[in-house]
């Protein structure tokens, strides 16, 4: 075309201009092959990995993405069931990226993996769209933490001190009360919304969760639920998809709380799909890519730009067997995240509520997030309570006589005080100004 006239060259780009939107990308389609479990095998698609399929069967359509290759054949996951799915129906990738509904119509509802309504009403009336992946931001444009965030959680606010735009992990066996201090955080943080991702979660513990532990909070809360029952990819997408409201909310200027129960499921819904496509296991049988999915999920949350907002994001972490230590997923998400809450099972059963294991729990920003006094307090008060539960059994059969060790005995001293300060009940809200004033109080 450089040969040409100018007249002719000018024409033609004037035609491309005005024709190159309306003309369709070409459709790429192949056929399946066979299943190997939960994958697909089909031929014919040159699409990259992360694309969308949809598989037309005889009694409907099954969407899809592509998780691999295996020499010349696409390997695709499904979204649902492969009820319905024979060899040799037709596979069309759907062109570009996928986006999810997002924007403040949400608030107040329930949604599944797939952005379908599971509150009996009907779909949210949004325009707004938001990538399904997120929009990276460059860490040198993102702001610092600065602003304390208050949860309402005496034990947190005074000794664990989050932040607004922290990541922070809840580590805990079953049954030690994660669910129960998650609703806490929920209805008394002071945010401007609240996205809880409900991933692999029971059926049963979902409605008692919105019910018992949620509240009120539902109306300034987007609920996104995976259950237990569905496929890997499933559970996947429902953690993306309330990453992506919750970042949507932040570029608008709020200031967001992700909760994400929990984030062990979420690994092992990737563990399934690693292994799935012939990834070969490392750690306890988790693949080498789960670590990165963990790592590329929490960066998601944090501060945003100047003039954005910022997304708190708690995530729960079910640690197996009460082991802190040799479980791959904690030992992951302790090194990625910016502070820790880790439950006691000994408190649990001792009757002390939330069983928050101070020595254990630790928030990195909190130095510059409180002033001078508190950040001494919390450090005393960590220190005497760790003392205690060093020398607990010493003093229990009577072992220990006062005055040998001085440490011992002013934690010894201040022992009542100190478990009534840790003590609260699950509808009792109390703020960060009065946590400090009574932390003050315990150690003067």
């Amino acid at each position: 075309m450089s040969d040409a006239p100018p007249d002719i060259t000018r024409a033609a780009q004037d035609w491309l201009q005005g024709h190159l939107p309306a003309l369709s990308p070409v459709a790429r389609c192949g056929a399946v092959l066979g299943t190997e479990g939960e994958v697909i095998a089909a031929s014919g698609l040159g699409v990259p990995i992360g694309s969308r399929c949809r598989i037309a069967t005889r009694t409907g359509e099954i969407d899809a993405e592509v998780v691999g290759f295996r020499e010349r054949l696409t390997l695709l996951m499904a979204d649902r069931s492969l009820k319905g799915l024979q060899r040799g129906d037709r596979v069309s990738a759907v062109p570009g990226g996928v986006s999810v509904a997002v924007g403040p119509a949400l608030l107040g509802r329930v949604l599944d993996a797939y952005g379908a309504p599971l509150d009996d009403r009907p779909p949210p009336a949004s325009a707004q769209l938001w990538p399904l992946e997120g929009v990276a931001i460059n860490p040198m444009h993102r702001q610092r933490l600065t602003q304390p965030l208050d949860v309402g959680v005496r034990a947190i606010n005074g000794l664990a001190t989050l932040g607004l735009g922290m990541r922070t992990g809840l580590f805990a066996g079953s049954g030690v009360g994660k669910s129960t201090l998650l609703g806490m955080i929920a209805r008394h943080a002071q945010v401007d919304c609240c996205v809880v991702a409900m991933i692999g979660e029971r059926g049963r513990e979902v409605r008692e969760f919105i019910d018992d532990h949620l509240g009120d909070a539902l109306s300034r809360s987007v609920v996104v639920v995976s259950a237990a029952d569905t496929p890997p990819l499933a559970r996947v997408l429902g953690a993306e998809r309330a990453a992506a409201i919750a970042e949507a909310f932040r570029a608008e200027g709020r200031n967001v709380l992700l909760l994400v129960d929990s984030l062990t499921r979420l690994a092992m819904a990737g563990r399934e799909i690693g292994l799935s496509v012939g990834e070969p296991a490392a750690t306890r049988g988790y693949p080498p890519s789960v670590f990165a999915r963990l790592a590329g999920y929490v960066e998601r949350a944090g501060m945003g730009r100047a003039g954005e907002g910022s997304v708190t994001g708690v995530y729960t972490v079910l640690v197996e067997g009460d082991d802190h230590v040799a479980d791959p997923v904690a030992d992951t998400a302790r090194s990625v995240l910016d502070g820790h809450i880790v439950l006691s099972r000994r408190m649990s059963e001792a009757g002390v509520y939330p069983p928050i294991d101070v020595s254990m729990s630790l928030s990195r920003p909190m130095p510059s997030l409180v002033g001078a006094d508190h950040k001494a307090w919390a450090m005393r008060f960590r220190f005497l309570w760790s003392r205690l539960q060093e020398k607990r059994e010493l003093v229990d059969i009577g072992a220990y006589a006062p005055g040998r060790d001085t440490v011992l005995d002013e934690a010894l001293a201040r022992a009542p005080e100190m478990e009534a300060f840790l003590r609260q009940s699950a509808q009792e809200n109390i703020p960060l100004q009065q946590t400090r004033a009574l932390l003050g109080k315990v150690l003067g």
